[in-house]
């Protein structure tokens, strides 16, 4: 009876990278791709974009991996570049004022409800128009709790902030979106 094949783990594949091996690094994006692309896809939903997205956070990775100490897993750290690539796309994208589209609006926001004859597409544009006008680091701080269902201490993790100022932003993030709400609805 033949051994199984052992699978190596992300430590090797690491080791194997910084040793040469591309086709280890392959292996890496093979075990991430969906954890980058559902995390992107909270921010843009034209396909271009989004593999622009997944792509620029893999290349960064990439260039970076001397860099990985390996107090966490990589998997975190992946997903730490991916919040960063997608926070330059919302810096970016304020500056445009571009709308930022949402798959899911399924979130307790604290925000007024919608009447009853509000479809849920033009309730996701509605949140989306609303969520638009945010603050870069508001969006994403609410995008990375409510959306995403990262805890506080995973939300500090990935931004770089403190647990306080996490806390403290999304106070004042669920504040200024129900804010928007309000004056959106007031409008209609």
């Amino acid at each position: 009876m033949n051994a199984p094949e052992q699978v190596p783990n992300d430590e090797r594949l690491i080791k194997a990278v910084l040793a040469g091996d591309d086709e280890a690094f392959s292996e890496l994006v093979r075990r991430y791709k969906q954890k980058v692309f559902r995390l992107a896809a909270r921010f843009v939903r034209d396909n271009d974009e989004l593999d622009d997205i997944c792509q620029e956070a893999f290349i960064k990775a990439y260039q970076s991996l001397k860099k990985f100490r390996g107090d966490a897993p990589f998997e975190h750290w992946i997903t730490k570049i991916a919040v960063n690539v997608c926070y330059d796309v919302l810096r970016k994208r304020s500056r445009k004022r571009d709308d930022v589209p949402l798959d899911s609006v399924a979130f307790s926001i604290g925000a007024p409800q919608t009447s009853d004859d509000c479809s849920g597409e033009e309730a996701r544009h509605i949140l989306g128009n609303a969520l638009a006008k945010l603050r870069p680091k508001d969006r994403m701080v609410i995008t990375l709790l409510n959306l995403e269902e990262k805890s506080v201490r995973e939300t500090a993790s990935l931004t770089g902030w403190s647990e306080a100022n996490v806390k403290v932003r999304a106070f004042r993030a669920r504040k200024e979106l129900k804010r928007i709400l309000e004056d959106e609805r007031g409008e209609r």
